[in-house]
């Protein structure tokens, strides 16, 4: 029974986890961990980052050996976006704010921000609402119901606040509304909308700094000392690591602290400072294989919930590695978005492991799946 048991989870495991996805994010993440390890004032970063790192990888292997079908249902989706959005509300009355946010709940040395597993838990949701729904998604009230699903945690959000989460929970929406097929008509009325919402927030919610930052993005070289300090220091560091980078631990830039959020915020720069345009195209290399291989999963799922979570999945991580990098290169405004795998952090990192082991279950048992339950989420029958 013990010799067979060891056994079980090995076969399991070779049947649920692609390998090639799951190998290309752990070594993402021990090049940011090596990465933050030159820091010479910060090895306390590397360290615990690699402790994320094995309990994530043991997250993907333990998620990708259960059976998650029960996901589908839609009960199970409705508890979790309901506890996600009480979660979100107790963040405004509960935490302690840290760096003007109320965004993390803090046990012990331990700070978890709850809009990381969010994010999930919304693909999710979005998911079992499409993937009904699909052939009534011409119909514009659909476009809306699922509008306001996402609304509520990006209000919640807002409020904590936390702006760069916000467009990030924003994509994923946009992105999955997208893939269920609007119509051209409601897609610019969509694009309207998106025009007006961005000038009501400017004239009523963005905070003078977050103004300050969009300013700086329309005109980066306007104040270098003041607003445009960090995406100017963060080009200087992409730009000074030329080829073959400076090497590991002689990122001047970082070194000596005139790139803040190194480890976070900055950490592409960081790493393109010491290992050059070279490992930029690894890296590069290794997130394309991830997003082209998740995709070829999701077009060989069972169901359109799977396909559409799989996907949702790949938008999730497509959006923050482009706000990113964008973010690092002067192009985009710095909003405070990790890098997938290679920034520093518990809580992103968990979730994306978390991601990547519910894949991996979906990708074991979509053989499994019965062609009745197919044709009925198909016709809308599925619960």
């Amino acid at each position: 029974m013990n010799t067979l048991f060891p056994g079980r989870i090995v076969r399991t495991l070779h049947e649920s986890v692609d390998w090639v996805v799951f190998s290309s994010a752990i070594t993402l993440a021990f090049l940011g961990a090596v990465t933050m390890h030159g820091f010479s004032d910060a090895t306390s970063f590397s360290s615990r980052q690699v402790t994320w790192i094995a309990l994530g990888a043991s997250l993907t292997f333990l998620f990708a050996s259960l059976d998650l079908r029960f996901l589908r249902r839609t009960a199970t989706v409705t508890t979790l976006y309901s506890a996600g959005i009480f979660i979100l509300l107790a963040l405004l009355f509960i935490a302690e704010p840290f760096q003007g946010a109320r965004s993390w709940f803090a046990i012990g040395p331990i700070a978890i921000q709850p809009a990381d597993p969010f994010k999930i838990i919304l693909i999710a949701t979005l998911a079992k609402y499409f993937s009904r729904r699909h052939v009534e998604i011409a119909n514009v009230r659909h476009v809306i119901i699922s509008g306001v699903y996402v609304f509520i945690p990006v209000f919640l959000i807002f409020l904590q606040p936390d702006f760069g989460t916000a467009v990030i929970v924003g994509a994923i929406w946009f992105g999955m509304v997208l893939l269920s097929g609007i119509s051209k008509k409601h897609l610019f009325i969509l694009f309207c909308a998106g025009v007006a919402l961005v000038l009501s927030l400017w004239i009523f919610v963005f905070e003078p700094y977050q103004k300050d930052r969009i300013i700086t993005f329309l005109h980066p070289t306007a104040d270098i000392q003041g607003a445009g300090y960090n995406a100017y220091q963060s080009t200087v560091a992409i730009g000074s690591g030329e080829v073959v980078g400076k090497g590991i631990g002689y990122g001047t830039q970082s070194k000596l602290r005139f790139l803040p959020e190194y480890q976070t915020d900055f950490i592409f720069a960081a790493f393109a400072e010491e290992w050059g345009f070279v490992g930029v195209l690894l890296v590069l290399f290794l997130y394309g294989t991830i997003l082209v291989r998740l995709l070829g999963i999701a077009a060989r799922s069972a169901t359109n919930f799977d396909s559409l979570f799989i996907a949702g999945v790949v938008i999730l991580f497509t959006a923050h590695i482009l706000i990113h990098t964008g973010m690092n290169m002067g192009l985009l405004p710095v909003t405070g978005i990790p890098l997938p795998f290679m920034s520093y952090g518990g809580s992103h990192l968990m979730t994306e492991f978390v991601a990547l082991g519910i894949i991996f279950s979906m990708r074991r048992y979509a053989r499994s799946v019965h062609r009745d339950e197919t044709k009925n989420e198909y016709l809308g029958y599925a619960s």
